[in-house]
């Protein structure tokens, strides 16, 4: 995708992206106490260096990042959520904020050494874009961090969650439930041990979770 394709969404559209920034925080907020905090906070430990941040959301991410990193830029399409990420960044000098899709990301060829992406490969319109995206801004050596729920394939779940996917996504704008990031993954990155474990206080579709880090290929 051309960064300058990108548009944000207008009409009954940009209503419920309106109305999807105001519940986000209060909707994940059981899941957060339950465990995902402290998820976010184990793999973000493992940040350092320059760091980007795809669809930030909100910025719930932001509280967990470690002294090794230097500078932090966190890209968010959706201008709503962008709204509430900036009042949640303040004033901090280290902290850019800027919209954009995960698939058009406006920085340099080899400028980052972390790329975190927390639930977000769900909800991106093109999964190996955004991959080749985050590939091509990693410095030589460079990680991406992940956080992701999965498809349960093969199980009863599983097919739960197919059957699901299409009301899921019109109401969590655009999340699927059976998407399998890992594969996508694999198909650009080296993936290290991939972590499994489930997301508590959240709807039973989307509770499996993989966490781990992965280099380009």
């Amino acid at each position: 995708m051309d960064e300058n394709s990108y548009r944000p969404r207008t009409g009954p559209a940009a209503w419920w992206d309106r109305v999807g920034a105001a519940l986000y925080d209060g909707f994940l907020a059981r899941g957060e106490r339950q465990g995902m905090t402290a998820r976010r906070r184990a793999v973000l430990s493992e940040a350092h260096g320059r760091v980007l941040e795809i669809g930030a959301g909100t910025g719930l991410n932001l509280a967990h990042y470690p002294s090794s990193v230097t500078s932090l830029v966190l890209t968010e399409p959706v201008a709503p959520m962008a709204r509430r990420l900036r009042r949640r960044v303040g004033e901090r000098a280290d902290v850019e904020v800027v919209e954009a899709p995960a698939e058009a990301l406006p920085v340099p060829t080899a400028s980052i050494d972390t790329v975190v992406s927390t639930m977000v490969l769900c909800t991106v319109s093109d999964v190996d874009g955004a991959l080749s995206e985050v590939a091509r801004v990693l410095r030589p050596g460079g990680t991406l961090l992940f956080v992701e729920h999965v498809h349960a394939a093969g199980t009863r779940l599983g097919r739960r969650q197919q059957r699901l996917a299409g009301p899921w996504a019109a109401f969590a704008s655009g999340c699927r439930c059976d998407r399998d990031p890992v594969a996508a993954l694999r198909r650009r990155f080296d993936v290290g041990e991939v972590a499994s474990a489930q997301w508590t206080g959240m709807p039973s579709i989307v509770r499996p979770l993989v966490s781990g880090a992965a280099v380009p290929a």
